[in-house]
């Protein structure tokens, strides 16, 4: 019986490699241990050989072609297994017959592909319990990869017999996540699995930037609603805020009677204390602190922060930075932004500063399509974009995080504004969809919004410049006559990668985004 060989983790990080050489062909023979191919990885040259004896039947890559860890490599029918495969599928099937009836069975859960790269990702959170009914979409677990956290739905409805992992264990991509029985009519689900995680999240991202119709009165009593996704439909239906209702389950769990019963404007009978009591043992914990001195705590870095670590470094260590610094006067824009505010704001738009600095960025590339390029790592050819994907570097509870708006040379700023909103929230909510993490071409990084008016900020590889906004400040400026004035000045700070961009360039790059930003009329003109 032919069995696939997967390729196994080959090194820390690593997600794919290079098949260099084939050892073996289709129809040899082998034994255990014989080396079956060489692959190159980007950190070295890795012999991969046979864990059995038996005869290779299939080869699933050529020459010169990439593996994906965790994939199969190549298939082998092994030495003695056909017999032992079938006893042993016969007595899986006759144990199932024991223990189930015919029309439940019992399915693996395997933990799909999460995010471009990912391999592992850490138990947050078990939203269910062992022995406990699901439904197809409910929420069963919360995950974090080194880009965010992400919500795994259940595919099928049924009873979940066995979590393999315990909250704060790290789960392997395309390993068993959880286990549970389904019924014969449940067996076919409605949409992929990995369609299934893009969607939950995109629904989480949309449900908490939508604007909430009624209730406006409410007390808003949990910041982070927990509900599934059937439940969310129900809160939508009835236009109800979640963050006003008060779960009955554990840890605030919101279920559909909570809604109904927020909605006939009664609270549940029971409700779940242990949040209270974790609230109460923190306190206690923290007073327990406080009245300690000269200890050390020690925690491992990981998730997003381990992953800015190795980016950072990664840059640093590859791109040759120089920093370029200027201040720009920004007290037409100022005006024209607060004439429009309102005016938005009743359409629902937020009209920040922001979109202004993206727009003007995206035109002034146009000109100088070089800050909208990569050049690759031996710096002997140099990629450039047609596209502005502007990144926005945001602060979230989980770590920094740079969603990009995607397209900006084809989009107006009301445009840039709807979609700055959209990316900002599920960012600071670590719940941001990995198409808006990928294919970024150039960062801002508002650090001034937090303090501070020069920064060195470091290029997000492998784009090729970042600028850094410093904090808006009313200073005192000469103008045409001589006379001393008051200005809202803001200080940037652009880093470039000097392999491909020289200070002349960065200066008169800077200076027409600057023009831009200074007379928005110029910007409006250049828009059309």
């Amino acid at each position: 019986m032919a069995k696939d060989f997967i390729l196994p983790d080959i090194g820390e990080g690593i997600v794919e490699c290079e098949v260099v050489e084939w050892l073996v062909k289709e129809g040899d023979s082998v034994s255990e241990d014989q080396p079956i191919c060489d692959v190159m990885t980007d950190k070295a040259l890795v012999q991969i050989p046979a864990v059995h004896d038996g005869v290779i039947t299939k080869l699933y890559y050529q020459k010169g072609e990439i593996a994906k860890v965790h994939a199969p490599l190549f298939a082998m029918d092994v030495a003695g297994d056909s017999v032992n495969n079938e006893a042993v599928q016969e007595d899986v099937t006759t144990e199932l017959q024991a223990n189930t009836s015919s029309t439940d069975f019992l399915e693996e859960f395997i933990l799909p592909d999460i995010g471009e790269g990912i391999v592992e990702c850490e138990i947050v959170d078990w939203l269910v319990s062992e022995g406990e009914e699901i439904e197809e979409d409910q929420a069963v677990c919360d995950v974090m990869t080194d880009k965010a956290l992400v919500q795994i739905p259940a595919k099928y409805t049924g009873t979940v017999q066995k979590l393999y992992y315990q909250k704060g264990e790290i789960a392997k991509v395309h390993s068993p996540l959880f286990q549970m029985t389904i019924t014969g009519s449940a067996a076919t689900p409605n949409v992929d699995i990995n369609q299934a995680v893009v969607k939950a999240q995109t629904n989480a991202v949309v449900e908490k930037i939508a604007p909430v119709k009624t209730q406006q009165t409410a007390r808003v009593i949990n910041q982070k609603a927990v509900a599934s996704p059937a439940v969310r439909r129900k809160a939508r239906e009835l236009d109800v805020d979640l963050t006003c209702v008060l779960g009955s389950g554990k840890n605030g769990r919101i279920y559909k009677q909570d809604i109904e019963e927020f909605v006939k404007g009664e609270v549940p009978n029971t409700i779940d204390t242990s949040l209270l009591n974790n609230n109460a043992s923190q306190s206690t914990v923290q007073n327990q602190t406080q009245n300690q001195s000269g200890g050390t705590r020690a925690e491992p870095i990981k998730g997003i922060k381990a992953a800015m670590a190795k980016q950072m470094m990664a840059s640093v260590s590859t791109i040759p930075h120089f920093t370029f610094s200027d201040e720009i006067d920004l007290t037409h824009l100022i005006a024209l932004r607060s004439a429009l505010k309102e005016q938005y704001k009743a359409q629902g738009i937020k009209l920040t500063m922001m979109p202004f600095f993206v727009k003007a960025l995206s035109l002034a590339m146009k000109e100088f399509p070089i800050l909208n390029s990569k050049v690759n790592d031996e710096c002997s050819e140099l990629t450039y974009f047609d596209d502005h994907n502007i990144g926005i570097a945001v602060d979230s509870k989980i770590g920094l995080l740079v969603p990009n708006i995607k397209s900006c040379q084809s989009k107006s700023i009301v445009d840039v504004a709807n979609d700055l909103t959209r990316i900002t929230h599920s960012a600071r909510e670590g719940r941001v969809a990995p198409d808006d993490l990928k294919g970024g071409t150039i960062s801002i990084s508002n650090i001034g919004a937090i303090g501070g008016t020069i920064a060195t900020p470091i290029i997000n590889k492998p784009e090729v410049a970042i600028v850094a906004l410093g904090k808006l400040q009313h200073l005192p400026r000469f103008d045409e006559s001589g006379q001393v004035v008051s200005k809202a000045i803001m200080q940037v700070s652009w880093s470039g990668d000097h392999r491909v961009i020289d200070g002349g360039t960065i200066a008169r790059f800077n200076n027409l985004w600057k023009s831009y930003l200074e007379n928005p009329s110029a910007m409006m003109m250049a828009m059309s």
